[in-house]
C-alpha cells in the first residue's frame, strides 16, 4: 500500500519562505524532487511579490528549457499558487528566478508518496 508524507521544500530552513534573489537562469534552488522513479514527489508551491510594481516569477521545474518553465506575473502584496500539486522524481531540481530580485518570497511543501 502506498503511503504519504508531508515535506519541506528541500531549498528551505525549516518552512521558511525562500527568498528568489536570481533575475535570469540557473535561478535559486526551490526544491530538488525525490531520487529514482518509483516514488514521487507531489509539489505545492505559492509565491509572495513584497514589490510595489508586478514581478514575474519563472519556475525551471526540471530544467532551464522553457518547455519545462511555470511563468507568472505576481502583482505587488499578492500571494497567488504557482505549482498545485504537479508531480516530479527522479532527483529533478526546480530552480526560480524573477524579474526584480529579493521581492519574491516562495513557500510550500511536498506530499512525498511512496508507491
Amino acid at each position: 500500500m502506498a503511503t504519504i508524507s508531508k515535506q519541506l521544500l528541500s531549498g528551505s530552513t525549516q518552512g521558511t519562505g525562500i527568498k528568489i534573489v536570481q533575475t535570469s537562469t540557473a535561478g535559486d534552488t526551490v526544491h530538488t524532487a525525490i531520487a529514482g522513479t518509483t516514488d514521487i514527489d507531489e509539489i505545492w508551491i505559492w509565491a509572495c511579490n513584497t514589490n510595489t510594481s508586478t514581478v514575474v516569477l519563472t519556475l525551471e521545474m526540471g530544467s532551464a528549457d522553457v518547455d519545462d518553465n511555470i511563468k507568472v506575473a505576481i502583482n505587488p502584496n499578492e500571494t497567488v499558487l504557482v505549482v498545485p500539486g504537479l508531480p516530479m522524481h527522479n532527483g529533478l531540481i526546480i530552480k526560480g528566478f524573477a524579474s526584480v530580485a529579493n521581492k519574491v518570497n516562495v513557500f510550500g511543501y511536498v506530499n512525498r508518496m511512496d508507491i
